[in-house]
């Protein structure tokens, strides 16, 4: 089988990134990573790009008077490169999806959407807001991604134990590793046509 032409948009470290790389070079991600996208011309992330020979662009929303004008040039890219699937890897811009790549974006949220996410819920926010919340249980999600934050049907979550005694950065890093396993076997079920969807239900087979 044909490994999954893919694009990753990055803005910041590229944690998610390295992940997915390191899943590839080990044979556990049958994708072809095309490009990698940035929305910070000193996103850390790129070097990890480099490092792998990944092609890479910065596209700032800055450069744009309005948001359909960003978005336009973010995947007026990735159709040049042939990309099947966008992966958002950190971004955290806001982009419209068009008709042609509806159900062909995707993100991962670091939290049991639709619980602690929407606008303004992005990094240490979610774990600190889901304590204050006193939460037992927290976790990741990966949905496909529409034209509202955090809103596109889910396809996958993970839970893990929130604790009394946690800080939000302790939060943070179980639930990222709970992220590190979960994106790439969704994505990997993407790639092997292992993944339907029908309205808002997802089936992952």
């Amino acid at each position: 089988m044909t490994n999954l032409p893919i694009a990753v948009l990055i803005s910041g470290g590229g944690t998610t990134l390295k992940n997915l790389i390191r899943h590839k070079q080990t044979g556990k991600l049958p994708v072809d990573f095309r490009l990698v996208i940035s929305s910070r011309r000193n996103s850390a992330g790129l070097a990890f790009a480099t490092e792998a020979t990944i092609d890479t662009a910065v596209v700032s929303r800055r450069a744009f008077s309005d948001p359909s004008a960003h978005s336009e040039a973010v995947f007026s890219i990735c159709r040049l490169r042939g990309v099947q699937l966008v992966v958002m890897g950190g971004y955290l811009d806001h982009l419209m999806i068009p008709e042609d790549f509806e159900n062909r974006v995707i993100n991962i949220h670091p939290s049991l959407i639709p619980a602690f996410s929407g606008h303004g819920f992005y990094g240490i926010r979610v774990h600190q807001a889901a304590l204050e919340h006193g939460v037992k249980l927290s976790g990741c999600t990966v949905h496909f991604v529409d034209n509202e934050f955090d809103h596109g049907p889910i396809i996958a979550q993970r839970a893990c134990p929130a604790m009394a005694t946690d800080t939000a950065e302790d939060l943070q890093r179980r639930v990222f590793e709970l992220e590190c396993q979960l994106y790439p076997e969704v994505i990997a079920a993407i790639a092997t046509g292992r993944v339907t969807i029908d309205g808002r239900q997802v089936t992952v087979t």
